[in-house]
C-alpha cells in the first residue's frame, strides 16, 4: 500500500522521515506478539517500555539503537535438561526481537530487569534550538532608553553593513531636514 503525500510536502518542510516510517510501518503488516509489551507515557518527555520475558536473564538480552530504531532481542543459551522429561512447555523462552521505531531527540536511558520484566526507560531530549523562544518585536523608532541602539547599528543587533549604511543617519542631517 502507498501513500501519496504529495499535499503535505506541498506546505511542510522536514517531514520527509514520516513518509519513511509510515512505509516501514505498512511493510510489516503482521507484527510477532512474542514478547507482550506495554508502551507508557510518565511526562511529556518520559516514557517507559516494559516486556514480560519470563525465563530470560540479563546476559540473555540485547538492547541496540540504531538508525532510530531500539532493537530489543533475547537468546536463551541450551540449557542441558538434567535429567527432566518435559510434559507441558507454557513458557516460552524461544528467541526473540522487536523493533520500535524511536523518535528524534529520543534516547534510552536505562534497562533494569526485575521479576522477569524488562523494563527499558525512554526519554526525548528536546535541543535549545528546537526549544520554543520569544522573539522580541520593534519598530523603526527607539525604544525608550535604548537611544546608542538607534544611533549605533551595532549596539541594535544590525552587523550587516549594507543594513547600517541605510540606518545611519547624521544627526545634522535629521536636524536639517525640517528647519526650512
Amino acid at each position: 500500500m502507498a501513500y501519496d503525500f504529495a499535499p503535505l510536502f506541498r506546505s511542510a518542510i522536514g517531514f520527509d522521515r514520516l513518509a519513511q516510517l509510515v512505509d516501514t510501518a505498512t511493510q510489516n503488516p503482521v507484527s510477532p506478539s512474542y514478547p507482550p509489551y506495554n508502551i507508557e507515557k510518565l511526562s511529556d518527555a518520559q516514557y517507559a517500555l516494559t516486556m514480560a520475558v519470563a525465563g530470560f536473564g540479563p546476559d540473555d538480552i540485547e538492547l541496540t539503537v540504531q538508525d532510530n530504531t531500539l532493537i530489543v532481542s533475547g537468546r536463551v543459551g541450551d540449557a542441558p535438561a538434567q535429567g527432566r522429561e518435559m510434559l507441558y512447555r507454557g513458557i516460552a523462552t524461544r528467541a526473540f526481537e522487536r523493533r520500535f521505531v524511536l523518535a528524534d531527540h529520543v534516547v534510552v536511558e536505562s534497562a533494569d530487569l526485575t521479576n522477569g520484566l524488562l523494563r527499558i526507560a525512554v526519554r526525548q531530549i528536546v535541543p535549545e534550538a528546537l526549544k520554543p523562544r520569544r522573539i522580541p518585536v520593534s519598530s523603526g523608532r527607539a525604544m525608550a532608553g535604548n537611544e546608542a541602539a538607534a544611533t549605533d547599528p551595532a549596539k541594535a543587533g544590525m552587523t550587516h553593513p549594507a543594513m547600517a549604511a541605510q540606518t545611519a543617519v547624521p544627526t545634522a542631517q535629521v536636524a536639517g531636514c525640517c528647519a526650512a
